[in-house]
């Protein structure tokens, strides 16, 4: 017979999940802003940081950890910083849309 302890109502032990944290979408799209707004006064620095910042996405993509719709929007906002010079770094920064996932930019007709 099982002696019983003061709470009978323990919780069972759950099991520890191995797999590594993934970073989702918002926070992808967080961390290349900060990176980004760290480097606001120089745009050639965060052309720099938005390099690196690639770099590691590419290779989570590489190990499978970053599906393809985040893997396209991180990389046409990539490619609008780095085409971006002085104004134009400014003015992506402030854009709130731009910083949105599923943001897309709009097609002039």
């Amino acid at each position: 017979m099982r002696a019983m302890g003061w709470w009978p109502f323990r919780r069972k032990p759950k099991a520890i999940d191995e797999d590594p944290h993934l970073r989702g979408t918002r926070m992808w799209i967080q961390d290349l802003r900060e990176v980004c707004e760290r480097h606001y006064d120089d745009h050639l620095l965060g052309h720099q940081a938005v390099r690196d910042m690639r770099d590691e996405w590419l290779a989570a993509d590489s190990r499978g950890e970053v599906d393809d719709a985040l893997l396209e929007g991180l990389q046409r906002r990539a490619e609008r910083l780095l085409e971006s010079e002085n104004e134009s770094w400014l003015e992506w920064l402030d854009d709130e849309d731009f910083w949105n996932p599923g943001w897309r930019e709009a097609e002039e007709e």
